[in-house]
Protein backbone atom coordinates (compact mmCIF):
# COMPACT_ATOMS: atom_id res chain seq x y z
CA UNK A 1 0.00 0.00 0.00
CA UNK A 2 2.64 2.53 0.65
CA UNK A 3 4.64 1.85 -2.35
CA UNK A 4 1.52 2.38 -4.43
CA UNK A 5 1.02 6.11 -2.84
CA UNK A 6 4.28 6.60 -3.25
CA UNK A 7 4.34 5.97 -7.33
CA UNK A 8 0.27 7.81 -7.60
CA UNK A 9 2.33 10.80 -5.39
CA UNK A 10 5.09 10.30 -7.96
CA UNK A 11 2.79 10.79 -10.94
CA UNK A 12 0.88 13.77 -9.55
CA UNK A 13 3.85 15.87 -8.97
CA UNK A 14 4.96 15.14 -12.59
CA UNK A 15 2.23 16.66 -14.05
CA UNK A 16 1.12 17.16 -17.80
CA UNK A 17 4.24 19.04 -17.94
CA UNK A 18 2.81 22.53 -17.44
CA UNK A 19 4.23 24.93 -15.59
CA UNK A 20 4.46 28.54 -15.06
CA UNK A 21 7.01 30.48 -16.77
CA UNK A 22 6.63 34.54 -18.19
CA UNK A 23 4.49 35.52 -20.16
CA UNK A 24 5.35 37.68 -23.53
CA UNK A 25 8.08 37.02 -26.09
CA UNK A 26 11.66 38.32 -25.42
CA UNK A 27 12.08 41.81 -25.77
CA UNK A 28 14.95 42.57 -28.46
CA UNK A 29 18.76 43.13 -27.76
CA UNK A 30 18.48 41.24 -24.89
CA UNK A 31 16.60 43.48 -23.44
CA UNK A 32 15.64 42.12 -19.58
CA UNK A 33 14.34 45.14 -17.16
CA UNK A 34 12.33 47.81 -18.44
CA UNK A 35 11.23 50.81 -16.70
CA UNK A 36 7.93 52.76 -17.54
CA UNK A 37 7.53 56.24 -16.88
CA UNK A 38 4.23 57.67 -16.88
CA UNK A 39 3.00 58.04 -20.27
CA UNK A 40 1.82 61.28 -22.09
CA UNK A 41 -1.67 62.19 -22.59
CA UNK A 42 -2.22 64.24 -25.51
CA UNK A 43 -5.95 63.77 -24.96
CA UNK A 44 -8.55 65.86 -23.08
CA UNK A 45 -9.28 63.13 -20.90
CA UNK A 46 -8.00 63.22 -17.56
CA UNK A 47 -5.89 60.28 -15.42
CA UNK A 48 -5.35 58.20 -18.74
CA UNK A 49 -1.85 58.20 -18.07
CA UNK A 50 -2.02 56.78 -14.86
CA UNK A 51 -4.40 53.88 -15.91
CA UNK A 52 -2.86 53.13 -19.29
CA UNK A 53 1.23 53.20 -17.43
CA UNK A 54 -0.26 50.99 -14.73
CA UNK A 55 -1.55 48.55 -17.40
CA UNK A 56 1.68 48.43 -19.00
CA UNK A 57 3.73 47.95 -16.02
CA UNK A 58 1.36 45.17 -14.89
CA UNK A 59 1.84 43.41 -18.30
CA UNK A 60 5.42 44.05 -17.79
CA UNK A 61 5.72 42.48 -14.44
CA UNK A 62 3.42 39.44 -16.16
CA UNK A 63 5.92 39.09 -18.84
CA UNK A 64 9.19 39.11 -16.48
CA UNK A 65 10.06 42.12 -17.74
CA UNK A 66 9.60 45.04 -14.63
CA UNK A 67 12.76 46.86 -13.43
CA UNK A 68 13.29 46.05 -9.56
CA UNK A 69 16.28 48.44 -9.55
CA UNK A 70 18.12 49.36 -12.48
CA UNK A 71 16.59 49.14 -16.35
CA UNK A 72 18.07 47.73 -19.77
CA UNK A 73 15.54 50.29 -21.40
CA UNK A 74 13.00 52.82 -20.92
CA UNK A 75 9.33 52.12 -22.53
CA UNK A 76 8.12 55.51 -23.00
CA UNK A 77 4.13 55.69 -24.52
CA UNK A 78 1.92 58.69 -25.61
CA UNK A 79 -1.80 58.59 -25.64
CA UNK A 80 -2.79 60.43 -28.74
CA UNK A 81 -6.62 59.65 -28.76
CA UNK A 82 -9.27 58.59 -27.00
CA UNK A 83 -12.60 58.70 -28.70
CA UNK A 84 -16.44 57.94 -28.13
CA UNK A 85 -19.30 56.77 -30.22
CA UNK A 86 -22.92 55.25 -30.10
CA UNK A 87 -22.53 51.67 -31.97
CA UNK A 88 -25.97 50.72 -32.20
CA UNK A 89 -29.44 51.85 -32.18
CA UNK A 90 -32.32 49.32 -32.02
CA UNK A 91 -35.73 49.58 -34.18
CA UNK A 92 -37.50 51.68 -31.76
CA UNK A 93 -34.56 54.08 -31.97
CA UNK A 94 -33.34 53.65 -28.72
CA UNK A 95 -29.52 53.29 -27.52
CA UNK A 96 -28.04 49.54 -27.51
CA UNK A 97 -24.18 50.69 -26.51
CA UNK A 98 -21.90 52.95 -26.93
CA UNK A 99 -18.05 52.08 -27.67
CA UNK A 100 -14.42 54.02 -26.63
CA UNK A 101 -11.42 53.97 -28.97
CA UNK A 102 -7.44 54.31 -27.98
CA UNK A 103 -4.03 55.05 -30.02
CA UNK A 104 -1.25 55.05 -27.96
CA UNK A 105 2.35 55.06 -29.23
CA UNK A 106 5.32 53.11 -27.70
CA UNK A 107 8.94 53.72 -28.28
CA UNK A 108 11.54 50.85 -26.19
CA UNK A 109 14.59 53.12 -25.77
CA UNK A 110 18.09 51.96 -24.56
CA UNK A 111 20.94 54.10 -24.38
CA UNK A 112 19.19 57.36 -25.88
CA UNK A 113 18.36 54.78 -29.03
CA UNK A 114 15.24 53.71 -30.12
CA UNK A 115 15.06 50.07 -30.34
CA UNK A 116 11.40 49.43 -31.20
CA UNK A 117 8.66 51.25 -31.83
CA UNK A 118 4.64 50.63 -32.19
CA UNK A 119 1.31 52.02 -32.61
CA UNK A 120 -1.74 49.76 -30.94
CA UNK A 121 -4.97 50.72 -31.25
CA UNK A 122 -8.41 49.14 -30.14
CA UNK A 123 -11.92 49.44 -28.60
CA UNK A 124 -14.16 48.48 -26.20
CA UNK A 125 -17.91 48.06 -26.27
CA UNK A 126 -20.36 49.08 -22.67
CA UNK A 127 -23.65 49.98 -22.11
CA UNK A 128 -25.71 52.86 -21.35
CA UNK A 129 -27.53 52.72 -17.85
CA UNK A 130 -31.38 50.89 -18.51
CA UNK A 131 -32.79 51.74 -15.29
CA UNK A 132 -33.79 54.25 -13.38
CA UNK A 133 -33.76 55.96 -16.67
CA UNK A 134 -30.17 56.03 -18.02
CA UNK A 135 -28.69 57.05 -14.70
CA UNK A 136 -25.54 58.59 -16.02
CA UNK A 137 -23.43 57.66 -12.99
CA UNK A 138 -24.28 53.93 -13.77
CA UNK A 139 -23.21 54.53 -17.67
CA UNK A 140 -19.93 56.42 -16.82
CA UNK A 141 -18.94 53.61 -14.38
CA UNK A 142 -19.53 51.47 -17.78
CA UNK A 143 -17.01 53.52 -19.56
CA UNK A 144 -14.66 53.39 -16.95
CA UNK A 145 -14.65 49.69 -16.77
CA UNK A 146 -14.67 49.39 -20.90
CA UNK A 147 -11.37 51.75 -21.06
CA UNK A 148 -9.56 49.82 -18.12
CA UNK A 149 -9.83 46.43 -20.41
CA UNK A 150 -8.75 48.52 -23.37
CA UNK A 151 -5.48 49.91 -21.54
CA UNK A 152 -4.61 46.31 -20.58
CA UNK A 153 -5.52 44.87 -24.19
CA UNK A 154 -3.36 47.66 -25.82
CA UNK A 155 -0.72 47.23 -23.04
CA UNK A 156 -0.27 43.61 -23.92
CA UNK A 157 -0.69 44.33 -27.61
CA UNK A 158 2.18 47.06 -27.15
CA UNK A 159 4.13 44.46 -25.61
CA UNK A 160 3.77 41.80 -28.04
CA UNK A 161 4.29 44.21 -31.06
CA UNK A 162 7.51 45.76 -29.45
CA UNK A 163 8.90 42.24 -28.57
CA UNK A 164 8.10 41.02 -32.06
CA UNK A 165 9.71 43.78 -34.22
CA UNK A 166 6.01 44.14 -36.09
Amino acid sequence: MRWACAALAAILAAGCGYRFTAGGAPLPEGIRSVCAPVYRNRTAEPGLEALFTESMREWLSRSGAASSGGCDATLEGEITSLAGAQTLLTPAETLASYRVSAVVQLKLVKGGRVVAQAEVAGAEDYLPARQPAGDVLITEANRQAAIRRLADALARDGYERLAGGW
